[in-house]
């Protein structure tokens, strides 16, 4: 595991330094290759993937490579403010980007449908959607209460020391960010399929829920006046970083990561609202010019029934 000896700087906390070496690259260059690959499969099927969901995708990936394989990796050990960045940045920042890159749906169009012996790729990856496993996960009475254990049950338990006691229990963790993060905006931004079909209002309020927990964790952390986490209370005396003001300066962070993110996740919600509004409205309008307007005729006719009956009574 790298540790820096010197202060903070941009240029050193920009610095690539892989960390696990081989594995993160590995990870994140496959992960970008693969979804090119399935993209120019469906290009070459004459299937149209939005350019833009790969780009969300790609800065997906770039974001994990600049929170985990950078000098900012290293410094994550021994700072708050940037331990803080790296985690805002793999439970918020991260999975929005890769789910609003639609994984699932490029891999259910890109995959085949029928191989020549057993079940396919695709006919596997149904199976795990529509599995109980799966539908658990991605419950909302899961999924939250996971959330806001990433942050109340970590950072304010003995847990949080344990994990970064070594790089392994460090990088432990970041990924229990990502996941758990994955896990609560694939079901709240709705792009893939997700064992819960959930309208728009419920999950812009699954999103809402949250919203105060995360703001009072900053918060907490910023109107604390004592070290909250034993592993950042010694930084190298050459990096000549004041703990007290670094844990403050963490708490910004998190705070101000729960108002950017969330209003994106918002108005991409919203956004889906309205287009499904607008479908539906197409769709009936159809339907009344081929057909004509039942609903419209009876409540018509019922005027007019009310009306002779008026007469007749006068």
């Amino acid at each position: 595991m790298w540790l820096p000896s010197s202060a903070m700087s941009w240029t050193r906390l920009l610095a690539w330094h892989p960390q696990p070496i081989p594995l993160l690259l590995i990870g994140c260059v496959l992960g970008g290759v693969l979804y090119l690959a399935g993209a120019i499969h469906l290009h070459r099927r004459g299937v149209h993937w939005p350019a833009g969901r790969g780009v969300c995708w790609l800065l997906g990936i770039a974001s994990i490579a600049a929170a985990c394989g950078t000098g900012i990796a290293g410094y994550g050990m021994r700072s708050f403010s940037v331990h803080m960045v790296q985690h805002m940045t793999l439970g918020m920042v991260t999975p929005i980007f890769l789910i609003l890159g639609a994984p699932i749906t490029l891999a259910l169009r890109a995959l085949p449908a029928r191989p020549r012996g057993g079940r396919s790729m695709r006919g596997l990856l149904l199976v795990l959607l529509h599995s109980r496993v799966a539908r658990i996960l991605a419950h909302p009475l899961v999924t939250i209460p996971l959330f806001l254990a990433s942050l109340y049950g970590l950072y304010f338990t003995s847990l949080f020391d344990l994990a970064m006691s070594s790089w392994l229990g460090h990088y432990w963790m970041l990924a229990h960010f990502l996941v758990v993060g994955l896990l609560f905006f694939w079901e709240v931004l709705g792009v893939d399929p997700t064992p819960h079909r959930r309208s728009p209002p419920v999950r812009m309020l699954e999103l809402v829920v949250i919203m105060p927990f995360h703001a009072f964790f900053g918060i907490a952390i910023m109107m604390s006046s004592t070290p909250i986490l034993k592993a950042f209370t010694t930084p190298p005396a050459s990096w000549r970083l004041d703990a007290f003001a670094d844990q403050h300066t963490a708490g910004g962070i998190a705070w101000a990561f729960s108002e950017l993110p969330t209003l994106i996740v918002l108005l991409v919600v919203f956004a889906q609202w309205w287009r499904s509004d607008r479908r539906q409205a197409a769709t009936r309008d159809r339907a009344v010019e081929r057909h004509g307007d039942h609903e419209l005729d009876a409540y018509n006719a019922y005027l007019a029934r009310l009306a002779e009956q008026g007469k007749d009574h006068s």
